[in-house]
Order: structure tokens, then sequence, then C-alpha cells
């Protein structure tokens, strides 16, 4: 696990592509595992290649200067997001062949390292089949806390989860998050209220969750 602290997206993707060449170099000698805990600053919509990404960019390129909102293209799977400050992103970096994984395993994963680490602080989180990532709530209350989005090539994933934990959720006003109009986003800090656990706490319960699902693999 690498703590990266604050850093921008642009930074970000060039340590994950170093990581990634690494881990395909020395494939045979085993490893083949990294996690990069960070939160993005400046903060930056990403947009995907999906035909229909762009569009839920709903925010001109001056409305997101004017917010100190970057925008930058993706080669991860998914949709538009948004990533900034207060916001918990895990980048994995894994040799999914190593741990037994394929692409849809890894995501559930993903999903269930949230789901561990948001309990710890009494929040259930959920799946829900029709789209990626950690809820909490029910029906129409159901807000999305965590998205996921990945790349793999050659058998090594990029990308991973990105958990609001005490972000500027006006920032998703910006776009449609994921592509899911009328699904509302929400926070660990909004949905807890008095008290939310740090940033710090939360980076320790990712790291701690990832290391005992990975370990717990067959």
């Amino acid at each position: 696990m690498v703590d990266l602290g604050r850093i921008s997206y642009d930074e970000a993707l060039v340590r994950q592509r170093s990581i990634r060449d690494r881990v395909l170099a020395e494939r045979a000698a085993g490893g083949g595992m990294t996690i990069l805990l960070l939160e993005h600053d400046p903060p930056v919509v990403t947009v995907t290649r999906r035909p229909s990404a762009a569009s839920h960019v709903l925010a001109s390129p001056e409305a997101l200067a004017a917010r100190g909102v970057e925008r930058r293209e993706t080669d991860r799977g998914g949709d538009v997001t948004w990533h900034g400050p207060g916001q918990v992103v895990a980048y994995a970096i894994l040799d999914l062949p190593r741990f037994g994984l394929r692409v849809g395993s890894h995501m559930r994963l993903l999903e269930q390292v949230v789901i561990d680490t948001i309990a710890e602080h009494g929040l259930e989180g959920r799946r829900d089949p029709g789209a990626t990532g950690v809820w909490i709530g029910e029906g129409p209350a159901a807000a999305k806390i965590a998205a996921m989005g990945v790349r793999v090539g050659r058998g090594v994933s990029m990308h991973g989860l990105a958990l609001n934990v005490d972000c500027d959720l006006s920032h998703f006003g910006l776009i449609v998050p994921c592509g899911l109009a009328g699904r509302p986003v929400t926070s660990m800090a909004k949905a807890l209220g008095a008290a939310p656990p740090s940033v710090a706490e939360v980076k320790r319960g990712l790291a701690a969750a990832f290391a005992r699902r990975l370990a717990a693999l067959p």
C-alpha cells in the first residue's frame, strides 16, 4: 500500500502506468500487487471513451474552470465521474491471474472492500445489480457513496474505486455521475452527520480491507 497524499490526476496516472509496467516485467518473479491511496487535487472530471460519456458533462469548459475543476479523458471503463479533496481514491494495480481474478470478480472485490470499510463506521453498503458501485439506503432514498472503474490489459488492472468521505458534493452537479441520471450521490460525512471519519482513517480501513480480502482469495 502506498499513500500518495494529494496528487493531480495526471501525476497519479503516470505512477499507475509505471507500476503496471513493472508488474508485467516482473511477472515471472511473483509479486504483482500495489494499492495507491490518494486524493485528487486539483479536482477533476474524468470522461471515458464510451460514446455517451461526453454528453454527461453538464458544465462548459468555462464553468469547470471557474470552479477550479480540470477535465481529463480516461482509458478506464465506466462513464463520467468526479474526483477531488475529501474523496479517497484507491488505484489497485493487480496481476489478476495471480489472484484468480477476472474483470467481474475484481469489480466485486472493489465493492466488497468499500462495504467492509464503511461498515466499520456504522454504514451498511450494498450493491445494485444494475449499477456498479456501492450504495447506501433503500429504494428512492438510495444514494451512491462509491464509484468504480477499471482498465485491464494483459491481465493487469489499473484505476479502481473512489469513496466519498467528506467532499464537496455540489461538484457532482457538474456531471451526470456515472451516466446515471436521477441517481443521487452521497458521502460518509453526509450520511453520518456529526464527527465523520477522517480521510486518514478511511485510508487505513481501505488498506486493511484490501489486505484481508486479497489474502482470503484461493
